[in-house]
């Protein structure tokens, strides 16, 4: 099996982060003994690193990666990915903090990694969905997708979904 390390950006998750974090860490052991939940916070006001800390101290399988300051969403899946392959990562999964991606589905993504070099877990298929989302909001990821598909030639339907 493979040694999956899953990237969770932080920015302001404090309410959050312990309970994604306690939900991760059982689909991912279910999958490999091996396996580690990375946390990149972007100094959070709200606490968030502070509780990432006290985590990674109760959990082996949990680390953090303090960044001086907000430097975005690509930045921080980029030093989490950049830190993971340092570490030994067979398998770099990522993400979002705030369940807007249903934990249960991390052996099924792991499952469909298989010989692949990119599984993306999709709003946009049968069995997925968003919930909450403002029409701007909608419009916004459907529009990065198209853009991706026709634009840039990319055959994917929701490569602006953080679930890979």
């Amino acid at each position: 099996m493979p040694a999956p390390w899953l990237v969770l950006p932080t920015y302001n998750e404090a309410a959050n982060l312990e309970p994604i974090v306690d939900a991760v860490l059982p689909q991912l052991a279910s999958v490999s003994a091996d396996h580690t939940v990375l946390v990149v916070d972007d100094s959070s006001p709200d606490g968030t690193g502070e509780i990432a800390d006290r985590l990674a101290g109760e959990h082996e399988a949990v680390q953090v990666l303090h960044r001086a300051g907000k430097e975005g969403l690509g930045r921080a899946y980029i030093a989490g990915f950049t830190r993971a392959i340092e570490g030994g990562a067979d398998l770099v999964l990522e993400m979002d903090a705030d369940f807007s991606h249903d934990p249960t589905d991390i052996p099924r993504l792991i499952e469909a990694a298989g010989d692949a070099d990119l599984v993306l877990g999709s709003r946009y298929v049968g069995g997925g969905g968003v919930a909450g989302w403002t029409w701007h909001r909608r419009t916004l990821s459907r529009g990065g997708s198209w853009y991706a598909r026709t634009i840039l030639g990319i055959d994917v339907h929701d490569l602006t979904g953080g679930f890979k």
